[in-house]
């Protein structure tokens, strides 16, 4: 049996060795027994420095026995260090199983480094996804991932914030902070959810500032590791705006794809930042995503002085702009939610007002605000609210496209023409002048179009031919827009009290007739699938579908639209009538098949308008006028179309196509039927 250690006692008393000289009845001895009567010796030895252990004193609650004695725990020093030689299998947990972020160590390899973050990424994701509210620190943590200095382990953090935020956000946008009332009264559920909104918040936020700072380090002077963040942080911006564009912090997405398309470089992230503005535009329900794009695009363009790409301004084509509801509500009046059988010309009469008690109005009111919340809630957008956030969308869209105009960009003015010829009937009346004074100077000068080389920005973005700079399909876009202008508007009755003279664009149309009818191209839209052709300097060899246009016309159909505008009505006098149709047989026989195919039928629809005006061209013996008829004449009406007749139908009747002779013989069994 081991013998115990004794005990080192601590001598309390002074040394006597100063003393052995000294006699018992000394004067030195009875003055140092004078003054040890008044040390303190107790207070020197507690006012001495000890020597403490580090990481001995322990940190835990006390507990209660089942003796009712409560004592604290003691961990031994000697576990402890064993613990940290050996290393615990629960070193990246705390006592309550949250998991703690080790930093790792620096002499780690990099290919260890990965595959740690892989594991812990994908821990903490779980975590999120199967329980955020109780784990909702773990945002902060993923984040504390992603800001590695190493790319891979960066790249692999934002694209599982991505996965996690697309899985954990709401359906509903939440308030900021500052809005929650603090000192309400809440239940415990309800101060959990809140805890949980703002931390989602706050992560959320920090989450769009680093895509944000990672998608700048882009282009040709950064370096690989750089580029290949940005491209993630670009991805994982377009899928954050398209998957939740109701949430938080949607601005701040938009502005990350609008600084990406304000470079003059097209690569793939230019494509999907243009792909997913298209898709935002087409899927937008309410108006608000919308709004907020074409707001900071058309800042970006006036910014940069126009000097963009095309397909930047193509990307207006895709907007859901007042085409969803057929029918119009009260201009006088604003329609309330409310009984439908009540009456909509004044108050209830006295004797039918229902009687409510006190309690019952209370009741009502507390129910309309509760119904209120639901409504904000859930994010229903009201129609009359729709329509003002459409109404401003198209007010941007037009300023952008009447700045283009004025400036004279030569390498947008195909866009702006695609924009007006679609939205052109919802362009307010005060614009009409202006805008139809600007499409005549178009007409006028879309000659020189392509040619144009000098001017500001010029050499900012390289000119290309383009389908949108044909001179033809140019003048066409011009005068369909013209006349799309009084079509599905109140102004179309009363279109001479607005002095709108559209002569001009039936004459350059009638005068460019068999230009159309000589295009090889007049049945190829943008997304044709056809080669160039390799001995043209005009059109290089390239990918023809690359700017591919939202306004797949081809130049044939949008020929078949304005001479619908120009024939169809019946105010159009007989002469313009004759020398279209004269000048359409002559184009017949140079015109593609389809082409051939659907004049045939605007011309059945235009001789069951105006057939008895026009019939005398099938008969030699019926002619009206004298002289000769000048097919080369610019105007319309002197061109005496009456002094001939349509020949041509007897070489149509020899057509290739059997769809082109029937057509032919229909027409001219429909005027002996007249006649």
């Amino acid at each position: 049996m081991a013998v115990a250690r004794a005990l080192k006692r601590r001598r309390l008393s002074p040394p006597e060795l100063p003393l052995e000289g000294c006699s018992a009845g000394s004067p030195a001895r009875d003055d140092y027994h004078s003054r040890a009567a008044a040390w303190n010796l107790e207070q020197q030895y507690e006012q001495r420095p000890r020597k403490q252990k580090k990481g001995t004193e322990s940190t835990r609650l006390p507990i209660k026995t089942a003796d009712g004695l409560v004592e604290r725990p003691v961990i031994l020093e000697k576990e402890e260090s064993e613990d940290s030689l050996l290393g615990s299998s629960n070193d990246h947990e705390s006592d309550n199983g949250e998991p703690v972020h080790v930093p790792k160590p620096a002499g780690l390899p990099i290919r260890q480094q990965i595959i740690e973050a892989k594991e812990e990424l994908a821990r903490i994701g779980t975590l999120l996804t199967e329980d955020p509210e109780e784990h909702a620190s773990g945002f902060r943590k993923l984040a504390e991932i992603a800001a590695s200095p190493n790319p891979t382990i960066r790249r692999l953090g934002l694209a599982t914030q991505l996965a996690v935020y697309k899985d954990v956000i709401p359906g509903y946008r939440i308030r900021p902070h500052g809005e929650v009332n603090k000192d309400e009264k809440v239940s415990k559920d309800v101060r959990r959810l809140r805890s949980f909104e703002q931390a989602l918040v706050s992560g959320y936020q920090t989450y769009v500032r680093e895509l944000a700072k990672s998608a700048k380090a882009s282009g040709d002077s950064t370096s690989e590791a750089a580029t290949s963040v940005s491209t993630v942080a670009i991805s994982c911006a377009s899928t954050l705006l398209l998957a939740v564009p109701h949430f938080n912090f949607r601005s701040e997405l938009i502005k990350i794809l609008v600084d990406k398309l304000s470079s003059r470089f097209r690569d793939d992230n230019f494509s999907k930042c243009l792909n997913a503005f298209q898709r935002l535009f087409s899927d937008d329900e309410d108006g608000n995503p919308s709004l907020d794009g074409v707001s900071q695009l058309t800042k970006m363009m006036k910014a940069r002085d126009y000097r963009i790409d095309e397909s930047v301004l193509n990307t207006f084509l895709h907007l859901r702009l007042l085409t969803e509801f057929s029918s119009r509500s009260s201009q006088t009046r604003v329609d309330k939610p409310g009984n439908p059988s009540t009456s909509t010309t004044g108050a209830k009469s006295k004797g039918k007002k229902e009687f409510r008690t006190k309690k019952y109005r209370k009741l009502l009111k507390e129910r309309k605000a509760v119904e209120k919340e639901f409504s904000e809630a859930s994010a229903i957008v009201s129609h009359e609210e729709r329509d003002r956030l459409q109404s401003e969308t198209l007010k941007q869209v037009f300023i952008a496209y009447f700045r283009i105009l004025k400036a004279r960009v030569p390498s947008l003015t195909g866009a702006v023409l695609e924009g007006l010829a679609k939205y052109a009937h919802l362009i307010n009346q005060d614009f009409f002048g202006d805008l139809l004074e600007a499409l005549k100077d178009l007409i006028s000068s879309s000659g020189d179009l392509p040619g144009e080389e000098e001017g500001e920005g010029a050499g900012d973005i390289p000119q290309k031919p383009s389908s949108s700079q044909d001179p033809l399909r140019s003048s066409l876009l011009c005068t369909t827009t013209a006349f799309a202008l009084l079509e599905g508007q109140d102004v179309a009755r009363s279109a001479s009290a607005l002095s709108l003279d559209l002569t001009f664009f039936t004459t350059h149309l009638y005068k460019t007739l068999h230009s159309y009818a000589l295009n090889p191209d007049i049945e190829f839209s943008a997304k044709s699938m056809r080669l160039p052709d390799p001995y043209s300097a005009s059109n290089p060899p390239s990918n023809p579908t690359a700017d591919n246009k939202v306004n797949l016309k081809t130049p044939s159909a949008l020929l078949l639209r304005a001479l619908s505008s120009i024939l169809l009505p019946r105010s159009v006098p007989p002469l313009r009538v004759a020398a279209f149709i004269k000048q359409l047989y002559i184009c017949f026989l140079q015109f593609p098949e389809k082409s051939a195919q659907a004049v045939l039928g605007l011309l059945h629809q235009v001789m069951n308008v105006h057939g008895r005006k026009v019939a005398g061209l099938w008969n030699t013996e019926e002619r009206k006028g004298d002289g000769l008829f000048d097919a080369l004449k610019g105007d319309a009406e002197g061109s005496n179309p009456f002094a001939s007749t349509v020949w041509e139908g007897e070489l149509l009747r020899c057509h290739y196509v059997p769809a082109v002779r029937e057509g032919v013989v229909r027409i001219e069994r429909l005027v002996r039927d007249i006649k």
